[in-house]
């Protein structure tokens, strides 16, 4: 491992640190932007933070550490976790929080986990899904905080909700942030309804951001302090180990599967369209080998294609129509690099129901999803995703332009 960070200190043409009160630009190649480090690495592979270890590995010298990390947080081709990593460098980790699902991604959506040790290193895991009471004590234990999560670009993804609570407590407690960004799979997108009303706020529905809101953790880490998003207007001491040879309008196949629902590019393409059903009792094809990437109910009005639900790692415990033949389409067929958030899904299903009053089983949740109540009611009254669309145009529009201003990354568009 020395050997190997003796070869990538002199791939590091320049290591730039920027104060947090700097302005926010648009970076490429080794230019520096707000709070980030940025490395000019010579290679045209897409380069994660993670992966650019001679830009923090020496911050991490002689200090007490913690992570938020799960098994999306790898180091290198060979998919190394990035704690196995840490540790063989004589870091001085303390513990690790985890998101949803946990730290190694075994847990189903929406479970609670307690604390525990990690069975590979030895390491205590404590849960920030939710909360934990023990919280403050356990972040001023250590001296620099590091935050590495996979995020699929869509607001209800809640690895999101997980970076604001960790900044939350390291502004609070003064602790450093080094947030090691990954490439967005869905970032060469932004829409959906905005968030406005903090009636809707909740752990799907975190920020008043766009549903699909086209960030990278770190322009988002930028975004909450730029914001004063953080109780009592409080910033992140943060610093983002930026990508390398990524933009916005860039595919990205993701190395690791985020999360046990999402096995495939196509799932996590398809995902920002078909994870809005969630508040209804159609199947999304959990409990089969091909979620997000089948939708159907069990009432043959549906569709022709046929599956069964049952049992996967992972997709147990909130199976819809689990056991049940169910009837709907396949997807499985698609493109995944041509698949863009759309309500065509949605309201097909919606029109085909044939006691529509039934359709949202779970309204208030589908309304967390959406960070509103108007698309609800939108598809209630029967309007067109042309009329929806023109009805979030204007915030859509406001977003954007908040969104521009902490870019990391050249633009979609």
């Amino acid at each position: 491992m020395k050997n190997a960070l003796l070869k990538l200190s002199f791939l590091v043409s320049i290591v730039v640190f920027v104060s947090c009160g700097n302005s926010l630009k648009s970076v490429q190649g080794n230019k520096s932007a707000g709070n980030s480090i940025v490395a000019d690495v010579t290679s045209k592979a897409v380069v994660p933070g993670a992966d650019q270890l001679a830009l923090y590995l020496p911050q991490l010298k002689g200090k007490k550490v913690g992570i938020m990390g799960n098994q999306t947080s790898i180091v290198g081709p060979d998919k190394r976790h990035l704690v196995d990593v840490l540790l063989e460098n004589k870091v001085d980790l303390k513990f690790a929080f985890a998101p949803e699902h946990g730290f190694r991604g075994n847990v189903e959506r929406g479970e609670k986990f307690g604390n525990d040790i990690d069975q590979k290193t030895g390491l205590p895991l404590f849960t920030l899904y939710g909360g934990n009471k023990k919280q403050d004590s356990i972040v001023n234990s250590i001296d620099v905080m590091i935050f590495d999560l996979q995020d699929v670009g869509a607001r209800f993804y809640t690895y999101i909700t997980s970076l604001h609570r960790v900044m939350e407590l390291c502004a609070k407690h003064n602790k450093k942030l080094i947030v090691l960004d990954r490439p967005n799979p869905n970032g060469d997108q932004v829409d959906g309804p905005v968030r406005n009303d903090d009636k809707f706020k909740s752990d799907v529905s975190w920020h008043k951001i766009a549903m699909i809101h086209g960030l990278t953790i770190g322009e988002l880490a930028q975004m909450i302090n730029g914001e004063h998003w953080l109780e009592n207007g409080r910033q992140a001491d943060i610093q983002i180990v930026t990508v390398q040879n990524w933009d916005h309008s860039m595919p990205y196949d993701l190395p690791v599967v985020p999360s046990p629902s999402l096995p495939n590019s196509l799932s996590v393409r398809l995902y920002l369209s078909l994870c809005l059903f969630e508040g209804t009792d159609i199947s999304v094809g959990r409990g089969t080998d091909w979620p997000f990437q089948i939708l159907g109910y069990t009432n043959p009005v549906y569709g022709n294609f046929m599956f069964t639900p049952g049992d996967r790692h992972g997709m147990t415990k909130h199976v819809e129509g689990k056991g049940a033949t169910n009837y709907g389409i396949d997807l499985r067929d698609l493109e995944p690099e041509k698949q863009k958030f759309t309500l065509k899904y949605l309201l097909d299903f919606y029109q085909k129901t044939p006691d529509k009053s039934t359709f949202f089983a779970r309204p208030d949740f589908f309304d967390k999803l959406a960070g509103t109540d108007q698309l609800r009611k939108q598809i209630l009254a029967g309007e067109s995703e042309a009329q929806i669309r023109a009805s979030w145009s204007d915030d859509l529009k406001a977003y954007k332009q908040m969104r521009k201003k902490y870019l990391l990354y050249t633009d979609f568009e």
